[in-house]
């Protein structure tokens, strides 16, 4: 029915409890005002697969999960395009392929500000230098009027922009925004990675291991023991040892001691009033983080839950299991907040009002990881995964010490030269075939390779002309080394630096600002507050006014602050 309709038929049933005057007055007015944007708040437990109540699992302890999953939308397939959280945020926070962009290698500099070691190369330290129009979706939100805050994980890998968030950092909200102004908010729940698993009465054997172990014993002191070990289960790739039992056990302890975080978030929601207008998400950077889950291509590595909560209560229970790709969050969230997607995005709107046809299939990339030389790339649809291995002779399993120093990890190494594991575990220490194919309905752990199969000859052809298609239309940065890449973005090993930014004078008290910097970001502050403004337009300065600005571009040093004063005569005088 159209609008017009609507209004005369809510006038002719309001005249039952008020005049007819006023209540096609009081439509009318509603109908006029426009609609608040909503808030939107994302929340990401760390390494960490559908390990909850609301998702089938009955070892889990999860309520305040499960709560809001009772009040929203569970999305049951849902995958990242990487299964380790540095690439897979770079394509969460620019909503394309972290191959793409340069950010798919993990990491592009080392832990601690240690140089990493690349493949057949010395040290190297860099930044990925992303296409000259990408822009982070909490930049376009901001820039859209939008207050955007994180706590506290970045890792984009082409730096951390000033521009994407007004705060970012431990402990930051939405609490500076403005009076009536939306905002964004993303939160990291750190205390479910890889790390927080590794025992907290382990005897360190090295400096990783003894730094884990002490954080750990200070952040669980406080932590319950609530899952037995005979109750979780070993999936067939990993040995069942006392160990391993342990370690998955201490995983749902470390859920169950999270997801009391995720509930002191929702109650402070509950009590600032802010259910009523924010849309909360709440899902996962990648799988498990146990061996052959985080860091792989399996949907044990890819494969996370994810719940939306919208302050309307619709689709409250239900379950939507169509094809996600975290690639998809970011047009889907700009359209939330009627902001313009950028047609370079990757992903699809799988929401909005004009939200894109359900995906037929995700794509997914592996590249180094640390020390360990990686080149993998996978499609799945509805039902079978296939990935394609281009370095010879590679095999999943290759010594990474940080991943080395957990106790899962050490019974692996240990059954290896026992002779003990099983064809399944084992089999990780071989070197891989060029395709593999799994029937992910029938095989979940994806074990059976049915690739070359007549069976599944048509089902291997028609993924791989999708996989093809994917990587002709998208790209891939590693078609070339990772050296030749660093020397495309940082020339010699130096880091690019942005220009400083220049002020001119439009009209009279106008101020335009600029960088010669292609794709440059610009900020700004008025007189000697520390409060920044991301710069979209020309803007009034009265005379006498002091101005900073500064400018970068990603993966480029930011440049130096620049001060202006606007005198009386607003003749662009710089100093």
């Amino acid at each position: 029915m159209g609008g017009g309709f609507q209004t005369f038929l809510a006038c002719l049933i309001a005249i039952f409890g008020v005049s007819f005057i006023g209540a096609c007055d009081q439509v009318s007015s509603a109908e006029s005002e426009p609609k608040a944007p909503p808030n939107i708040i994302l929340v990401l437990f760390e390494d960490l697969s559908p390990r909850f109540g609301s998702f089938g699992d009955p070892v889990a302890h999860t309520p305040a999960f499960d709560r809001i999953a009772s009040e929203g939308i569970r999305y049951s397939r849902v995958f990242t395009s990487s299964g380790v959280c540095a690439p897979s945020r770079a394509a969460l926070i620019s909503g394309r392929y972290q191959h793409t962009i340069g950010a798919q290698h993990m990491r592009t500099r080392g832990p601690q500000g240690l140089p990493i070691e690349l493949p057949g190369g010395g040290p190297a330290e860099y930044l990925a230098v992303p296409p000259v129009d990408m822009k982070a979706f909490p930049e376009l939100l901001r820039a859209s009027g939008y207050y955007t805050s994180n706590d506290a994980k970045t890792d984009y890998q082409f730096g951390e922009p000033s521009s994407i968030w007004d705060v970012s950092g431990p402990g930051t909200d939405w609490s500076g925004r403005a009076n009536g102004q939306p905002f964004f908010h993303m939160q990291t729940i750190l205390t479910t990675h890889e790390s927080a698993i590794w025992p907290v009465d382990m005897e360190p054997t090295n400096i990783i291991e003894q730094v884990i172990v002490s954080r750990n014993r200070n952040i669980f002191a406080s932590r319950v023991a609530r899952t037995d070990p005979a109750a979780v289960e070993v999936p067939p790739y990993l040995p069942d040892t006392p160990a391993v039992r342990r370690d998955i056990a201490t995983h749902y302890d470390n859920i169950a001691f999270s997801d009391a975080a995720l509930g002191t978030l929702y109650e402070r929601l509950a009590s600032e009033g802010l259910l009523e207008n924010t849309i909360l998400i709440v899902s996962t950077d990648h799988g498990d983080g146990l061996p052959r889950m985080k860091r792989s291509l399996y949907d044990s590595g890819l494969l996370v839950p994810m719940i939306i909560r919208f302050p309307d209560g619709r689709g409250a229970s239900e379950e939507i299991d169509e094809l996600i790709s975290f690639i998809d969050l970011a047009p889907t969230i700009l359209s939330w907040a009627d902001t313009q997607s950028p047609s370079a995005l990757h992903g699809f709107d799988f929401d909005g009002e004009d939200r894109d046809p359900p995906r037929q299939f995700i794509f997914a990339a592996q590249d180094r990881m640390d020390v360990d030389t990686d080149r993998r790339r996978a499609v799945r649809n509805g039902r079978f995964k296939y990935i394609r291995n281009y370095i010879d002779g590679d095999a999943y399993f290759s010594p990474i010490p940080f991943r080395d120093s957990q106790p899962t990890m050490k019974a692996l190494w240990a059954g290896l030269e026992e002779g003990t594991l099983s064809a399944a575990a084992r089999a990780l220490f071989d070197p891989l075939p060029e395709d593999q194919l799994y029937d992910t309905l029938n095989d979940p752990h994806e074990i059976n390779n049915l690739a070359g199969s007549a069976e599944y000859s048509s089902v291997q052809a028609e993924l791989e002309a999708a996989l093809d298609s994917w990587l002709e239309t998208f790209g891939d940065l590693s078609a070339e080394s990772e050296a030749d890449m660093i020397e495309n973005f940082w020339p010699n090993g130096v880091q690019p630096k942005t220009a400083p930014v220049d002020f001119n004078i439009v009209e009279s008290g106008v101020v335009s600002l600029s960088s010669v910097t292609p794709g440059a970001s610009i900020e700004y502050a008025v007189g000697e507050g520390d409060r920044w403004t991301l710069y979209t337009a020309p803007f009034q300065l009265p005379p006498g006014t002091e101005l900073r600005a500064r400018a970068v571009r990603y993966g480029y040093e930011e440049s130096p602050i620049t001060d202006f004063n606007a005198s009386s005569e607003i003749d662009g005088t710089q100093r």
